[in-house]
């Protein structure tokens, strides 16, 4: 059993959702990043997600482009950020997924790419721009090296391709909350409720299920986790921390593990009012 659905099964045997958190590699610093997945998990982060830099991040709102060029202009590489990945495995066994762009595995080459991830342990890969009729190469190299693919849905989605997504996804589906780009909203709407209603019947029993994109307070996580979601993906949230604090590496490092600790209180359910 690979570490994803061994996370998601833990979690619901304590009758908790998974908090998926999610940073920019590289932001501000590359030096930075290690410490606060650090913090990310010690706030309780279950499942890391970390971002590999492209300078055409097409879903991806202002607070997330503006990390991405961050990143950028402090020289970081895919390959860095894989390292990076490896840094924090060597002393936590937390799943780290990473999400990018197709141009960066396509430059460096299927084989290579995965032979790297793999040796880095990283355990998943969400890739927002590749099709799944696309991602039959893809798809083989990944599991030969037992490395989650992790696709996504969009409230767009027709039923009948949300069943062939469901197919072919693994370690979970990634639901987009949302129709536009990543960023943080005032509120969980209607139709991301929706969403998650017309993807359960797909997924239960199947696969879990996490949602993302403009989730950002304990209130949103609550909403997700308490109409069956499997996970809530927060990252918007985390980013804006570490772009307040940037010249300051204490406090956003405190900010972080504050807000992750908050946020995953609130996959917890069944929770008595505090």
């Amino acid at each position: 059993m690979r570490e994803i659905e061994k996370t998601f099964q833990n979690l619901k045997k304590r009758n908790e959702g998974a908090l998926i958190a999610y940073v920019a590699g590289g932001d501000p610093k590359p030096e930075y990043t290690p410490d606060i997945v650090e913090a990310l998990i010690d706030g309780g982060a279950d499942i890391i997600e970390l971002g590999i830099p492209f300078s055409d991040p097409v879903a991806d709102g202002p607070t997330i482009q503006a990390a991405t060029v961050r990143a950028l202009n402090a020289g970081t590489t895919p390959k860095m950020v894989l390292e990076m990945v490896s840094e924090v495995k060597d002393r936590h066994r937390v799943p780290i997924t990473v999400l990018t762009y197709y141009n960066p595995v396509f430059r460096m080459g299927l084989e290579d790419f995965f032979k790297s991830a793999s040796r880095c342990g990283v355990d998943g890969l969400v890739v927002p721009d590749l099709p799944i009729e696309e991602a039959r190469d893809y798809k083989r190299v990944a599991e030969a090296y037992e490395i989650d693919t992790i696709f996504l849905a969009a409230p767009s989605t027709s039923t009948e391709r949300l069943r062939k997504i469901v197919e072919h996804t693994s370690g979970f589906l990634y639901l987009v909350s949302v129709f536009g780009v990543t960023g943080t909203r005032k509120e969980v709407q209607e139709l991301t409720v929706n969403l998650i209603r017309k993807a359960l019947p797909f997924t239960t029993g199947k696969i879990p299920l996490a949602v993302g994109f403009g989730i950002s307070k304990p209130e949103h996580v609550r909403t997700i986790i308490t109409n069956e979601a499997d996970g809530a993906i927060v990252g918007s949230r985390f980013v804006k921390i570490i772009e307040k604090n940037r010249e300051n590496n204490d406090e956003m490092i405190e900010e972080i593990k504050k807000c992750a600790h908050e946020l995953k209180k609130a996959t917890i359910r069944n929770r008595s009012s505090e």
